[in-house]
């Protein structure tokens, strides 16, 4: 009112709607968006209006943000001279608050029923009963742990196989035309020694940790774990190492095994 500045023109100014400027002026924080906009509002009105940004957000937070703040306040370890399961703070008026949080109440709830739980089963299971029925029991207990036991290992080896062929590749070669093959897996192996296969010929599935081969067209596909891969076409031999963490990779011109 002092500067003779219209609402309109701080609206054109700030890109804040004017209804929404009214609530600042008002107080009215109900109709702004949440306490992030009226922070950000607070700010880019004062600095139209030449106003100390900082000091307008300090006190919109010092009376109006702090109220909600604690009453989200998570739990932390009491300070020394705490009681525990109290909880301090500034109150609404800036005094002393007192009182456990809901979730301190829900946690200790939680626990009660858990405890209540576990002695209920205790007094189940240690309930009347001959002595034989207790050695039965202990029978059974034994049997199951015996199978459960039993079961772990064929579970471990299971686990053991499954993670030794985690890195095997398998791969079979289809042939569309002649084609030259040499084919060496794990520790050098021949699997396949520079043999020329005939068009439509597949070859048995191999599995190796590592192939390389050498090839003397692109006239095959390569099928690897089941998904079939064509090659290139090159007017010259061709080269690649297969493995499970690296995929297909061409190899240069010097790197391409031989099996002669």
């Amino acid at each position: 009112m002092r500067a003779r500045v219209d609402v309109s023109e701080i609206e054109a100014k700030t890109k804040i709607r004017a209804k929404y400027l009214r609530a600042l002026e008002n107080e009215e924080w109900g109709l702004l968006p949440g306490p992030t906009f009226v922070k950000s509002f607070l700010r880019t009105y004062a600095q139209a209006l030449d106003l100390d940004a900082k000091a307008l957000v300090e006190e919109y937070r010092l009376h109006h943000e702090r109220q909600s703040e604690l009453q989200l306040e998570p739990i932390v370890s009491s300070p020394q001279g705490t009681r525990p399961g109290r909880r301090t703070g500034s109150g609404p008026r800036g005094g002393p608050r007192e009182g456990p949080s809901r979730a301190y109440v829900a946690a200790v709830s939680a626990i009660g029923l858990v405890i209540v739980a576990l002695a209920a089963l205790l007094i189940a299971g240690g309930g009347g009963g001959s002595t034989n029925t207790q050695t039965g029991s202990t029978g059974a207990a034994r049997t199951a742990g015996s199978h459960g036991a039993r079961g772990h290992g064929k579970h471990h080896a299971r686990s053991l196989h499954a993670g030794a062929r985690a890195g095997v590749v398998s791969l079979a070669l289809r042939a569309s035309g002649v084609v030259y093959v040499c084919l060496i897996g794990d520790d050098g192996r021949r699997l396949i020694a520079g043999t020329e296969l005939q068009p439509g010929q597949t070859t048995p599935t191999y599995h190796a940790r590592r192939f390389v081969m050498t090839l003397g067209n692109s006239s095959l596909t390569m099928i690897v774990d089941g998904v079939p891969r064509t090659v290139a076409p090159s007017a010259q031999a061709i080269g690649y190492s297969l493995t499970k963490a690296y995929g297909r990779r061409p190899l240069a011109a010097g790197q391409l095994p031989t099996c002669t």
